[in-house]
């Protein structure tokens, strides 16, 4: 490659607020590499302890004129884009981006462009794998030598996979899983993915293949996730699985579960239908293993727990559990529908049998304590402290609300009152749904069917006042 003693290389790195782009920039720095990031808006760099060490060009990758300013002089090009945002069609825009990247690298006389793609085996993949493989093959077939670096499951907090695996396991003590929890994989600690990017630069000018890289485990996802317990502290997980949830349904239910949105979580459990493990590993001849060689599962997972609270949810539910809790136990006691007081009442006749009550309530008792514990939690892991403390506020308040509405209808015989305190805690269920959507829209939607649960019991107590005037 260049000479070293014409001065100090220059490395583009696109990506660079993501997680992997965040941390090879400094590793870049460390190597000696003068460093220059694209980036659509320069504030996202803000907060970067290498913010002030990096050349920042504002562009568009999807801009030739951008391209060509970022690219100019550069002897390593880094390309850690991808369009996996939930917007829908991103693998056409993933193969348009990356031939105007390729077509701009050569056309600046780029040295070397780096790509960090996903292990698959050979056949049909799924569309977000797939996409990924295809956008190595558009920079192996480029004028520019391309190096296409393939790994599985990054471990390190940031990482989207690793985060779906902590949270998966941290939230659930027991669950029924997809087939694919029994598929093997090879996770790779995030600090030896960064050690391979690096050197993916001094790599022979004739040079252009892919790279398997991978840790020096092959574990099952199921096996990941009891590591995954036992290193945190959590206590052994019961994973059952099953043939029956599709990628569709288990990606809505991992962007229920866990604070990755469904439109991220889908193609992340699409690639998991697939084995991940390396089927060469020539990248140790070629690169070599790093310093102290490739971590363990257990030791690359806590090295990430040095940054994560793994015991945060636990808290945090507990405290949900116990608020909705005691108003179902308050509310339970104060409901008396045996009364000859509510005997003698004129109900509508749209009203559900009694024994409807109680069922509703206790699902939705559950899922409002569930879901607010997943939003909180997610507030207080995203440095939202304030937001989180005053979500669970606003629960305590819902809570009085609910077993007030109860006390004042069947205890103190006030239908007019009780239908004007159930107003307001159909309000405050609004509230409440509005306060978690910062976490996760299906968050706030099942939040929504309480609010729409509370609106009927609003009308029903409202059109009973009507009918028992003298009640």
């Amino acid at each position: 490659m260049t000479d070293t003693t014409a001065g100090p290389r220059t490395a583009l790195v696109t990506g660079a607020t993501g997680y992997i782009g965040g941390q090879l920039v400094p590793a870049l720095l460390d190597a000696g590499w003068q460093v220059r990031v694209l980036t659509r808006k320069a504030a996202g760099l803000h907060g970067r302890p290498w913010q002030d060490d990096v050349e920042v060009v504002t562009g568009d990758a999807t801009s030739p004129d951008d391209l060509g300013r970022a690219l100019e002089g550069v002897e390593v090009a880094y390309y850690l884009l991808h369009s996996m945002d939930g917007q829908g069609s991103f693998v056409e825009r993933d193969r348009t981006m990356a031939q105007g990247f390729a077509a701009a690298a050569a056309d600046a006389g780029t040295g070397r462009l780096v790509y960090l793609s996903g292990l698959h085996p050979s056949g049909e993949l799924s569309e977000h794998l797939a996409s990924r493989v295809e956008v190595g093959e558009i920079f192996l077939a480029a004028p520019v030598p391309a190096t296409v670096l393939q790994a599985g499951v990054v471990l390190g907090d940031g990482s989207a996979s690793f985060d779906m695996l902590r949270h998966l396991t941290e939230r659930l003590p027991a669950m029924v899983a997809p087939k694919w929890v029994d598929n093997r994989i090879q996770p790779i600690a995030v600090d030896d993915v960064v050690h391979y990017l690096v050197g993916a630069a001094d790599l022979p000018r004739d040079s252009n293949r892919t790279f398997d890289i991978g840790g020096p485990e092959v574990l099952t996802y199921a096996e990941m996730m009891q590591r995954y317990a036992r290193v945190a502290g959590l206590g052994r997980r019961l994973v059952v699985s099953v043939p029956v949830l599709t990628p569709r349904l288990a990606g809505l239910w991992v962007g229920l579960v866990t604070p990755i949105s469904a439109g991220i979580a889908r193609p992340l459990v699409g690639s998991l239908v697939h084995e991940a493990i390396c089927h060469e590993d020539d990248v140790q001849t070629a690169i070599g293993e790093p310093p102290g060689g490739l971590r363990g599962f257990d030791e690359a997972v806590r090295s990430a727990l040095r940054t994560v609270d793994p015991l945060l949810w636990r808290r945090t539910v507990r405290r949900t559990t116990a608020t909705v809790a005691t108003a179902a136990v308050v509310g339970s006691a104060l409901t008396d529908p045996g009364s000859r007081w509510y005997a003698k009442l004129d109900k509508p006749a749209w009203q559900p049998p009694p024994a409807a009550f109680p069922v509703v309530w206790t699902g939705l008792y559950a899922e409002v304590a569930l879901l607010t514990a997943a939003a909180s939690s997610v507030l207080a892991e995203r440095d939202r402290p304030d937001d989180a403390r005053n979500l669970e506020r606003a629960l305590a308040v819902n809570m009085v609300l609910n077993a007030g509405w109860t006390g004042l209808f069947f205890r103190a015989h006030r239908p007019w009152v009780a239908a004007a305190e159930c107003a307001a805690l159909t309000a405050s269920s609004v509230d409440l749904a509005r306060r978690v959507a910062p976490a996760g829209r299906g968050k706030a939607t099942g939040l929504l069917a309480y609010a729409g649960w509370c609106a009927f019991a609003t009308a029903l107590t409202t059109a009973i006042a009507r009918r028992n005037p003298r009640h």
